[in-house]
């Protein structure tokens, strides 16, 4: 799957890589433009110019930023078929395998919160026991973001988060306090935290176990190779890499073998180291001087059994000094060409070996020269009452430092090669007949190799685009799960939000209900917005048919009319207070003299969103003013 690159989002891509050091290059487009537009939209900026330059204006934005993009979705034993899996064929072996003394490295890469790194820690304990844990094992757990490591070094994590590990492990790896639970410390100082980047830190070596779960499958294909070279080199001959469910290997057979896929436990590969030397023979040492006898016994001794190794040789040869005459000839040379034992030390020119198969005295010379191997090819050659065979010569100097001391002469018989070679010929001649016969349907079976070839390489094109397509569903995924959590986040708020507005209106109503006067609120535009219990009983209209209303078209026994001027003047903040005391009639169909006060409603400063009215029935004995 393929994405069009955007020049203003590499633009952007590249302002954060030179402000902050971050290299996101290697992280799947379609992801990193998600993130980015999920964080665009929380601050309200449309373009990714925009964005780069509110970045420069808020320094905090790049948290914000790196926090978005640095998906931190993790839990305990997330996939528990492959923890089992990983106890049973890696840790339980790793244990028996390692002796008493040895260490055991153990890598996190990616650990988010800690999550997983304390999944690691309690598998380990388990298999090897605690005491052994303490002396031998040491795990490491790394990641980018700064803030989920500091939450990882706390190790304190909400009860609803241990619910994935098993009872027996929780009672005794954490203790609850509240609705949290702690790691235990004494295991939590044994892990060690840090910050590190997979493209660019070198990774951490010698290691038994690398766990590194959904993390390549945020960034690309060349990244992912570059990473996972690294975590070859990181692991020792017998380590493990455990990936995530929605992770694969691939093509990185020459790197990793799978040791159970459906798991995602990848063996490391061995590498022959290459052989850098070549061991030489020693020099038989010389005679010291007054032991004559025994030198030359010992020279003889050597002649007879270079003699002996030459004669032990399949192949003709013969050696011929820098002066031209024959040196050495071994038992299959002097077969060869009859060579009597008094040819041995006579000039090669007089020898019929010296032009018979091959005139060999200007090449014996341009060897000695040149200083360089000869060969002559298809040499043949009739030996004495045999038959005619071929010949491949070879000749080459016999140096001592510059010093040239002879020339070795070697005659290979190639009779059998010669004539696998003519039988050879003979085969391909019908085959070019047999080819010529079914050429034609060798062009039909080429023209439905290539239709299946096609067919193949659209299969593992599909094939490629269905992992890809995998691993980002798997991202959307863990995208969805942190959005849901920071959506249920919202709702413990705003249910925390309208529980205590439920206990203030119930509070407000109880005020209300026990002034003894009548309290009626109007917003903006007049209309009511509170009608309290007084209120009702005064005027005989309820809280449900008040509420809503307009207060001018309220058909009550107050001429509501004549207050249109006082509220008017509250609302628009060109009074504070405004009395009247108006004739009116009760709900008893009664008439009473009603004092009505009107202030302006403020939301905490001087902003007025509304009135406040408070009206109050006057004793029989005080009149309408």
């Amino acid at each position: 799957m393929t994405t069009t690159a955007d020049p203003e989002f590499e633009a952007l891509l590249e302002h954060v890589r030179r402000s902050r050091g971050s290299d996101f290059g290697g992280y799947k487009r379609s992801t990193l433009v998600r993130r980015f537009r999920k964080r665009m939209g929380d601050v309200g900026v449309e373009s990714y110019a925009d964005y780069a330059a509110y970045l420069d204006g808020h320094a905090d934005e790049f948290t914000a930023l790196f926090n978005t993009i640095l998906i931190n979705v993790t839990g305990f034993f997330r996939d528990p078929e492959a923890w089992e899996a990983l106890s049973r064929e890696v840790l339980a072996p790793l244990a028996a395998r390692k002796s008493a003394g040895q260490p055991i490295r153990v890598w996190t890469a990616g650990c988010a919160s800690g999550e997983e790194s304390y999944t690691v820690v309690m598998a380990l304990v388990e298999a090897l026991g605690e005491d052994a844990f303490r002396e031998r094992v040491k795990v490491y757990a790394t990641d980018m973001d700064d803030e989920a490591l500091a939450h990882a070094r706390g190790a304190v994590y909400p009860a609803a988060a241990v619910e994935a590990v098993p009872e027996p492990l929780r009672a005794r790896y954490f203790e609850a306090q509240g609705g949290q639970c702690t790691f235990r410390p004494d295991l939590r100082r044994l892990v060690i935290f840090g910050r590190h980047d997979l493209v660019k830190d070198a990774p951490i070596s010698h290691l038994d176990l690398l766990v590194s779960r959904n993390t390549l499958m945020y960034f690309n294909r060349d990244v992912q190779d570059r990473i996972l070279n690294r975590f070859h080199f990181a692991l020792d001959d017998d380590g493990v890499l455990f990936l995530g469910k929605a992770e694969m290997m691939r093509t990185r057979g020459a790197l990793f073998a799978p040791l159970d896929l459906k798991a995602r436990l990848f063996s490391r590969v061995h590498r022959t180291p290459l052989r850098d030397r070549l061991l030489t023979a020693r020099p038989p040492d010389a005679a010291g001087e007054g032991q004559a006898a025994q030198a030359q016994a010992r020279a003889r001794e050597e002649l007879r059994l270079r003699q002996a190794a030459l004669d032990a040789e399949p192949s003709a040869q013969v050696v011929v000094s820098p002066a031209g005459t024959v040196l050495l000839a071994n038992a299959p040379a002097r077969t060869l060409f009859g060579l009597a034992p008094g040819d041995v030390g006579r000039p090669l020119q007089d020898l019929t070996l010296s032009y018979r198969p091959v005139e060999l005295r200007a090449k014996v010379e341009q060897v000695m020269h040149e200083r360089r191997a000869l060969r002559v090819e298809h040499a043949q050659h009739a030996p004495p009452g045999g038959d005619l065979r071929a010949y491949e010569v070879q000749m080459a100097p016999l140096l001592e430092g510059k010093v040239l001391l002879g020339v070795s002469i070697v005659f290979v018989d190639v009779t059998a090669a010669d004539r696998l070679q003519a039988e050879v010929q003979e085969a391909r001649q019908e085959m070019e007949t047999a080819y010529e016969e079914l050429q034609s349907t060798n062009e039909e079976l080429e023209t439905t190799n290539e239709e299946l070839q096609s067919t193949n390489e659209e299969l593992e094109t599909t094939n490629e685009e269905l992992q890809s397509t995998n691993e980002e569903l798997e991202t959307m995924n863990e995208e969805l799960q942190s959005t849901n959590e920071e959506l249920e986040t919202m709702n413990d708020e705003l249910a925390r939000r309208g529980a205590d507005l439920d206990v203030l209106n119930a509070y407000l109503g109880a005020v209300l209900s026990s002034v003894r006067v009548a309290v009626v609120v109007v917003d903006a535009q007049s209309d009511i917005r509170v009608w309290s219990r007084r209120a009702e009983d005064l005027w005989g209209v309820r809280e449900e048919e008040a509420v809503g209303q307009a207060l001018q078209n309220l058909d009550i026994g107050l001429p509501v009319e004549r207050l249109k001027a006082a509220v008017r003047a509250c609302i628009e903040g060109r009074s504070e207070v405004e009395e009247a005391v108006l004739e009116a009639v009760n709900r008893r169909g009664r008439a009473v003299g009603c004092r009505v006060s009107v202030a302006p409603l403020r939301n905490g400063g001087r902003n007025v969103s509304g009135a406040v009215l408070v009206m109050e029935e006057l004793p029989a004995e005080e009149g309408a003013g």
